[in-house]
């Protein structure tokens, strides 16, 4: 367990943590070293999860065992996995001392998890992330924890900026070279110049409602058929 509220050791255990949550290939996989990291890193915790609430509706994103995964299929009878989920859309942090107090009958109650801290990651007029830390003994999170937690989701927030970035370039990569696929396919089907082409595809995607991206990838699709219908009927 660590025991690093300040200084140089703490410093060395972020910039690894950092290292680690940068170097991973997509915002699933920052998500889910960032639960792993936030067990090996928060004094007092023993699992973690990243939720998100999206118009009303809760369901967690990464998590390091199933006890922890709540989500909107009221697998835990409906209740939030916080006693005080609501503040978080406007305070960064929140944390619960003894989810037994005042009678328990909560989701944390039912799951012998006494104690949790929750750390906002991102918040929008539609959806909250959080990353949330659970303990099972009461009072498992104290103001250095906080401080860690706070300092921790910090980088986590850069490195899932980053890899939500790289993905999006992919992706559009990806359209482009899509696109430009279906664009010479119908230059040659319809013998007419790439603007031309483009043009067409744009308004077949209008008219059909399609994305252009969507019905790029079905031109495709159907030419590589057809060409493969083609040599094995030689």
């Amino acid at each position: 367990m660590p025991r690093f509220p300040v200084g140089f050791e703490l410093a060395e255990a972020l910039t690894s943590a950092a290292r680690q949550l940068h170097g991973t290939g997509t915002p699933d996989d920052t998500l889910t070293a960032a639960v792993q990291l936030a067990v090996r890193l928060l004094p007092g915790a023993e699992h973690a999860g990243i939720s998100e609430i999206q118009r009303g509706r809760l369901r967690t994103l990464a998590w390091t065992d199933e006890a922890v995964r709540f989500d909107a299929d009221s697998r835990h009878g409906g209740r939030e996995p916080h006693l005080d989920w609501d503040r978080l859309w406007t305070t960064p942090v929140v944390r619960t001392d003894d989810s037994d107090a005042d009678g328990g009958g909560n989701a944390l109650s039912g799951l012998g998890l006494r104690s949790a801290l929750s750390l906002r990651l991102r918040a929008d007029r539609r959806r909250l992330t959080v990353l949330t830390a659970y303990a099972r003994k009461p009072h498992a999170f104290d103001e250095d924890a906080t401080r860690v937690g706070r300092l921790f989701t910090a980088h986590v927030s850069l490195a899932l900026d980053s890899a939500t970035v790289r993905e999006q370039l992919t992706e559009a990569m990806r359209t482009r070279d899509l696109i430009g696929q279906a664009t010479g396919i119908l230059m040659e089907r319809l013998t007419i110049d790439a603007a031309g082409a483009f043009d067409s595809l744009v308004k077949a995607s209008q008219r059909e409602n399609v994305k252009l991206r969507d019905l790029a990838r079905r031109i495709v699709d159907a030419n590589s058929g057809a060409q493969g219908r083609g040599v094995g009927e030689r």
